[in-house]
């Protein structure tokens, strides 16, 4: 399996910057593996739009996967409790 392009987007580096280190080396792990499958069990397809959420812990990861062009964008990494405002 051909694996995808990983591409992070410049507000990310913002939306880690107070991640505590153990919890911010799971979440990059967790990213480098959507390069090998973007769509892994545990991602939800979010409603109303073209992005997919995967749990890290008590972290979000907000992607959007471009099939044709084998990319994944990172949009968005947060804590549950302010990833969705």
């Amino acid at each position: 399996m051909a694996s995808y392009e990983l591409v992070v987007r410049p507000s990310v580096h913002k939306d880690v910057k107070n991640i505590p280190p153990p919890d911010l080396k799971r979440i990059l792990e967790r990213m480098e593996a959507l390069r090998v499958e973007p769509r892994p069990a545990n991602s939800v397809k979010l409603s109303g739009q073209e992005s997919y959420r995967v749990r890290q812990g008590s972290y979000r990861i907000i992607n959007e996967i471009e099939d044709a062009r084998r990319v994944v964008v990172v949009s968005k990494v947060g804590h549950l409790r302010e990833i969705y405002r």
